[in-house]
C-alpha cells in the first residue's frame, strides 16, 4: 500500500505540473512533508516513534500515538482493542527502559511516572512499575530484567510492525479509486504469468502429441521390399558399397542436419575393421538407416553410375515419394536438434566444422566421448532434456536506460532494487517487481568507480569516486546525506563493502595509476600504492586503517562473511588477505594469482574463499589452512577480462574488470560468470579439472562485464550487464531433485 501511495503522489505531481497548478503543488508538498501517516509506510511510522523515544519527547510520543488511534485504530472491531492497548503499554515500557539504558538519568524516568500517574495508576499491568526509579540496578531485578534484553525489544518492534502491516493490508476496502491501480497491476501481472505457464504447458503437450504421432507413423510405415531385406546383404556387398561411397564423400549427399547431431548417438559402423572404409552417412541415426541402405543397394547394383551428384537422383522411386520421405526425415532430425540445449549444439557445430576441413578420406564417424564438454542439460539417449537440469529460464527482460558500458550492477539486501553504474558516471536505481521501473537517476560531475548497498537501512547507497570522496545517498529521499573525504593522496575509491551489521563500511583507496587501455596491460614493476580504511556510518568518521603487509597496495575487491566477523580482500599484487574484524588485524594472507586479483567471495558454508585473477583462474581456497587450494579451474578470457568490444574501422574499447565477476545461488552449489554473449551458470565441483556448465543465459550482443544473483525461495534473478549498456534480468526456476 505504501508503494501505491508514493506512485500516486508522483502521478498527481506530474498532473499538477502539466496543468500549471503551482500553488496547489506547493500545498501538496507541504502537506506531504507534514503527513503523520507517512504515506502508509510502516517502516517510516516506526522510525517516527523511535525518534520520539530516542529524543525523550514524551508529549510528542503520546500525541502521535493518539493520532494513530483516532485515524486508524478506532476503525477496528472491539475484539482488537485489547491488542492496541497491549501495544501502547509495551510502547510506554520501551520508553521507560530507554531512559534507564541510554542516559541512566532518573529525571526522565520520574518525569514519565509523574505525567502518566493519573492514567496508569489504576491499571494492573503498571502497578509494580512505579518502584522502578527507586531500584539501584533494575536490569538485574528478576521482575524487570526481561524488559532490558535485546530479545524483548526486537520482539515488540516486530509485533508492532506486523500489526500495522496487516492493518494497512485490510484497509484496501476503504481506499479511493485512484489507489486501486496497484491491485490492478498485480492482478494483471499474475494473469500474465499464469497465461505464460499455460502456454508452455500447451506447447509441451503439443510436442508430446506430435512425437507420439511421428513414432506411430514410423512403426506402421510400410517400407519397400528391397529396403526390408537390407539386413540380408552379405559382408562383401557392404565392403563394395563402402569403397564406392568413399569416392563420393566430397559430394553434398550428406544430410545438412546430421552435422548437428551428437557423435555419441551416431552409429560407428558394424565392426572396427569396417570403420575405416565407412561413409559419413553410416554415422546417421538409426531411423535414417533404411534410406541410407537403399542408396547403397542402388549403387551396388550399378557401380558405373557413381557420380558426384545428390544420392536422391540415383533412385528409381517417384520423386514425390522421395521428397515426402526426405521431409519426414528432416523433420525428425530437426526435433532432435532443437531438443538439445544451445551450449552442446554450438560445441558440436565447432567439432563438425573442424571435421569438414580434414581430407575426405579421414571423415570417419567414430564415437569419442572425450571430444565433448560435460553439460548436465544435454540430451540423453532417449532424447529430450536431462533430469539433472537444475534451472529453467522462465523469462528474460532488458533494462536499457544506460548509454555506455556498465561498471557495477548490484541488487540490494531485500532484493527489491538494483543500482547500476556506467563509465559515464550515471547511476540508475530501479526496481523489477512487479514491473521494471526507474526509481532514481544520479548524475555525478566527478568520475565514479564503485558502489555498494548499505545493509541497514537498505535504502542507502555508498558511492566511491575517483577524487577521494565517498557519498552516502538516500534512494528514497533522492538526495545525498553525507560526503566523506577519504584521502587526497589516494583518490581512487576502488572497492566498498558494508558490514552486515550496518554500523560500518570498508573503503579501498588507491593512488593514481595507469589507464585501462590495451597498451597498459604489461604490469608495472612496483604495485600501485593503496589503503584499506574502516569508516563508521553513524558518526561518519574514520575508525582505523588496516595494515597491509608487506607493503601498502591497492585493494581491488572486498567481501564480508554473513556476520561481519571476517573480511576477505584481493589486491593488485595478487595476494588475498583475510582480516579478523573483531581484532581489526590480518589473520592470514597468501599469494593467490599471477597478476591482480579481480574478484573474491566467501563460499556458502564460509569455510572457503573463491577468487578470480588476471591469470584467468577460478580458485577455491581453504581459509583454515593458509594458501591451500581445494580446486582450480581455468576460465576463458571473456569471463575474467580485460573485456574487449570491437567495432568498425578498427575501433576497439577495452575495460578492466571493476564489478563482481561471479555470484553464487542461494545454496552455493552453482556459480554465475561472465561471457561474450551472456551469463554462464556452472555447477561447482570438488577437485574436477573443469567446471560443469549447466545453463547459458545468453541475450547479449556485447561482452558481459559484471554479474549478480539474487535468490528467493525457488526463483532466482540473475543480472548480467554488458559493455553496450544493456542489463539483462533473467528469472530462473530451480528444480529440486
Amino acid at each position: 500500500m505504501g508503494s501505491a501511495v508514493e506512485r500516486t503522489d508522483e502521478h498527481v505531481r506530474e498532473y499538477l505540473i502539466y496543468r500549471g497548478f503551482t500553488n496547489t503543488l506547493k500545498h501538496l508538498d507541504n502537506e506531504i512533508k507534514a503527513d503523520k501517516e507517512k504515506g502508509f509506510r510502516v517502516d517510516k511510522i516506526i522510525d517516527q516513534l523511535l525518534q520520539f523515544i530516542q529524543s525523550f519527547d514524551l508529549s510528542g510520543l503520546k500525541e502521535y500515538w493518539l493520532y494513530l488511534d483516532r485515524r486508524l485504530f478506532c476503525r477496528l472491531e472491539d475484539v482488537y482493542r485489547s491488542t492496541v492497548n497491549k501495544l501502547r503499554t509495551s510502547l510506554y515500557r520501551y520508553y521507560v527502559i530507554n531512559t534507564i539504558q541510554v542516559i541512566r538519568n532518573l529525571e526522565k524516568t520520574q518525569e514519565f511516572f509523574q505525567k502518566q500517574a493519573l492514567e496508569l495508576q489504576g491499571q494492573a499491568e503498571w502497578r509494580d512499575w512505579f518502584i522502578l526509579p527507586f531500584i539501584p540496578a533494575p536490569e538485574q531485578n528478576p521482575a524487570f530484567s526481561p524488559y532490558f534484553s535485546r530479545q524483548w525489544s526486537d520482539t515488540f518492534l516486530v509485533s508492532l510492525h506486523n500489526f500495522l502491516s496487516v492493518l494497512f493490508q485490510c484497509m484496501h476496502i476503504l481506499l479511493p479509486v485512484l489507489l486501486s491501480f496497484d491491485a490492478e497491476v498485480q492482478k494483471t501481472t499474475s494473469l500474465t504469468e499464469e497465461n505464460e505457464q499455460l502456454c508452455q504447458m500447451v506447447f509441451a503437450l503439443q510436442g508430446e502429441s506430435r512425437d507420439q504421432k511421428d513414432g506411430d507413423e514410423m512403426v506402421h510405415h510400410k517400407l519397400p521390399a528391397y529396403v526390408q531385406n537390407m539386413d540380408r546383404l552379405e559382408d562383401t556387398e557392404l565392403d563394395l558399397v563402402s569403397s564406392q561411397r568413399v569416392v563420393s564423400t566430397s559430394t553434398p549427399s550428406r544430410n545438412f542436419f546430421s552435422t548437428f547431431l551428437p557423435q555419441g548417438r551416431r552409429t560407428p559402423g558394424k565392426t572396427p575393421q569396417s570403420t575405416a572404409g565407412s561413409s559419413p552417412n553410416q554415422g546417421a541415426l538409426g531411423r535414417k538407416e533404411p534410406l541410407t541402405n537403399q542408396v547403397r543397394v542402388r549403387k551396388a547394383a550399378a557401380p558405373k553410375e557413381v557420380k558426384p551428384v545428390p544420392c536422391q537422383s540415383s533412385t528409381s522411386e517417384p520423386p514425390t515419394h522421395l521428397r515426402h520421405k526426405r521431409i519426414q526425415d528432416h523433420e525428425k532430425e530437426r526435433k532432435e536438434l532443437f531438443s538439445k540445449p544451445p551450449a552442446q549444439v554450438s560445441d558440436e557445430k565447432k567439432g563438425e566444422a573442424s571435421d569438414a576441413e580434414a581430407p575426405a578420406e579421414a571423415c570417419i564417424d567414430v564415437p569419442d566421448s572425450s571430444a565433448h564438454t560435460r553439460t548436465s542439460g544435454g540430451v540423453g539417449e532417449g532424447g529430450g532434456l536431462s533430469a539433472e537440469q537444475p534451472f529453467i529460464k522462465l523469462s528474460q527482460e532488458e533494462y536499457g536506460e544506460h548509454h555506455s558500458s556498465i561498471m557495477h550492477c548490484r541488487v540490494d539486501c531485500s532484493g527489491r532494487r538494483v543500482a547500476s553504474l556506467d563509465v559515464d558516471g550515471v547511476i540508475k536505481v530501479w526496481s523489477f517487481n512487479p514491473i521494471m521501473q526507474t526509481k532514481a537517476t544520479i548524475m555525478s560531475k566527478s568520475p565514479l568507480l564503485s558502489l555498494e548497498w548499505a545493509t541497514k537501512p537498505d535504502r542507502l547507497l555508498l558511492l566511491g569516486s575517483g577524487v577521494g570522496t565517498v557519498r552516502l545517498y538516500d534512494t528514497d529521499a533522492k538526495k545525498n546525506l553525507y560526503e566523506m573525504n577519504i584521502d587526497e593522496t589516494h583518490p581512487r575509491i576502488l572497492s566498498l563493502a558494508c558490514s552486515p551489521s550496518g554500523s560500518s563500511f570498508v573503503c579501498s583507496a588507491a593512488a593514481l595509476s595507469r589507464s585501462g587501455s590495451v597498451e597498459s596491460v604489461p604490469r608495472l614493476p612496483i604495485p600501485v600504492s593503496g589503503q584499506l580504511l574502516l569508516w563508521d556510518t553513524k558518526t561518519v568518521k574514520q575508525q582505523l586503517q588496516f595494515s597491509l603487509e608487506p607493503e601498502p597496495v591497492a585493494i581491488n575487491c572486498t567481501a564480508f562473511n554473513h556476520n561481519g566477523n571476517l573480511l576477505v580482500t584481493g589486491a593488485a599484487d595478487g595476494v588475498i588477505r583475510l582480516f579478523d574484524m573483531q581484532r581489526y588485524e590480518s589473520a592470514m594472507s597468501w599469494r593467490a594469482h599471477e597478476g591482480e586479483v579481480y574478484s573474491v567471495e566467501f563460499s556458502y558454508d564460509e569455510n572457503t574463499v573463491f577468487s578470480i585473477g588476471e591469470d584467468g583462474k577460478f580458485i577455491q581456497w581453504n581459509i583454515h589452512r593458509c594458501g591451500v587450494k581445494q580446486s582450480e579451474q581455468l576460465l576463458p578470457q571473456d569471463a575474467t577480462g580485460p573485456f574487449i568490444l570491437s567495432g568498425y574501422s578498427g575501433y576497439k574499447q577495452v575495460q578492466v574488470p571493476r564489478g563482481r565477476l561471479f555470484a553464487f545461488d542461494s545454496e552455493g552449489q552453482h556459480v554465475l560468470t561472465c561471457s561474450s554473449s551472456g551469463g554462464l551458470i556452472y555447477r561447482l565441483t570438488n577437485g574436477d579439472p573443469a567446471l560443469e556448465s549447466v545453463l547459458s543465459l545468453g541475450g547479449h550482443k556485447a561482452p558481459v562485464v559484471t554479474v549478480d544473483w539474487c535468490s528467493a525461495v525457488d526463483c532466482g534473478t540473475c543480472l548480467t550487464a554488458s559493455m553496450d549498456g544493456k542489463i539483462k534480468l533473467s528469472t530462473l526456476l530451480a528444480q529440486k531433485s
